[in-house]
């Protein structure tokens, strides 16, 4: 069998300017970029910034990220890029980069989905993943229960996605509430290790609702802290912290394991940057191993966006035989999960369910 070719990965959906290398599987080399401090006093991702900074980073960091690889440009035999979901004028910093590379190089080019890339990562870490899994996605934008077969040829199939507020957005959200800083999600988790989780009783939304068994909701759970931290004179930022995430978690964990035994399926794949939470991966791992269901989640380098994951989904598409993209390949900041590639296989099974 001859080998894949390398796959360079740029992803520049929001405020991070990634760039990876993957062939049949492997990473051999990425380099991450980010603006994330120049956003801190703002309180957010500002999106003009954003992609000023992937003008400035993105042909810096594929150079690292080949020379970490131990590769040249002259290795590269195809480029992926993420078209969608994210910031426009960030995407298309990202879209322009990699249309200039592919087009030097003579290589094809696959515009990808964002969240398919964070999928596709967790294949970096313990091999392909098993037809079918269940995977729990948890960023700052999206928290979604997804049923994944082939994931470069079959659709995505949606269990669940949240009705409002994403469980990272959340965490942003009550950080700044509390005086923490940005990004909120790394600033909870380490304001919780010194809190008492039992302190504050916040809601878990959903959890009982037969109708939406599958489905997120943390804009309640926002509002409570909230309301709490109000009617506090001096509200302990540990315990509340602590609370707040153990809610999460507790929502996030339970829903994943009862969509994993009421299809049968015996892998739970947890992805995004609040899989990166310490206690999201230790109440996955306890509650996974209660119910007899193998937990895979990727090191936590490889949770927050990253370019090696837009090479993994890159690379599973080669290797499927997609063709390449139009030369037409646009963004598309609202993109629908519905497969991994933003141009279709010609054999998908859109019937698969």
């Amino acid at each position: 069998m001859p080998e894949s070719p390398v796959v360079l990965g740029i992803e520049s959906s929001c405020d991070e300017t990634g760039a990876g290398l993957v062939r049949d599987g492997v990473l051999l080399g990425q380099a991450v970029a980010s603006s994330m401090d120049e956003h801190a006093r703002f309180g957010g991702v500002v999106p003009e910034i954003a992609a000023r900074a992937h003008v400035h980073a993105v042909a810096p960091v594929v150079t690292e990220a080949l020379w970490r690889a131990g590769l040249t440009l002259a290795d590269v035999g195809a480029v992926a890029v993420t078209t969608g979901p994210g910031l426009s004028g960030a995407l298309q910093v990202g879209v322009a980069a990699a249309k200039g590379y592919a087009f030097a190089l003579g290589v094809p080019l696959h515009g990808v989905h964002h969240l398919a890339g964070h999928v596709a990562a967790a294949g970096l870490a313990g091999g392909p993943l098993p037809n079918p899994c269940v995977v729990l996605i948890v960023s700052g934008g999206h928290t979604s229960l997804l049923l994944v077969r082939d994931l470069a040829r079959d659709p995505i199939v949606h269990l669940g996605d949240t009705l409002d507020d994403a469980a990272g957005e959340c965490f942003d959200k009550v950080a700044r509430i509390l005086g923490l800083p940005y990004p909120g999600g790394p600033a909870i988790d380490r304001a919780a290790r010194t809190g008492d989780r039992k302190a504050v009783r916040f809601p878990r939304p959903l959890t009982g609702a037969q109708d939406a068994r599958y489905a997120f909701s943390f804009s309640g759970l926002k509002t409570a802290a909230a309301r709490w931290v109000e009617a506090q004179q001096t509200p302990h930022v540990p315990d509340a912290a602590a609370a707040l995430q153990e809610a999460v978690a507790d929502v996030l964990t339970r829903k994943a394991v009862r969509a994993c035994t009421d299809h049968g399926i015996t892998t739970l794949v947890v992805v995004g940057g609040v899989a990166a939470n310490s206690r999201v991966r230790e109440l996955a791992e306890r509650r996974c191993a209660s119910a007899g269901i193998t937990l895979r989640v990727p090191p936590p380098g490889l949770c927050t966006d990253n370019g090696a994951m837009i090479a993994a989904i890159g690379d599973l598409l080669v290797r499927a035989g997609a063709g390449p993209a139009p030369p037409e390949l646009s963004v598309d900041p609202s993109a629908p999960l519905e497969f991994a590639a933003l141009v279709p296989l010609p054999d998908r099974r859109v019937g698969a369910a």
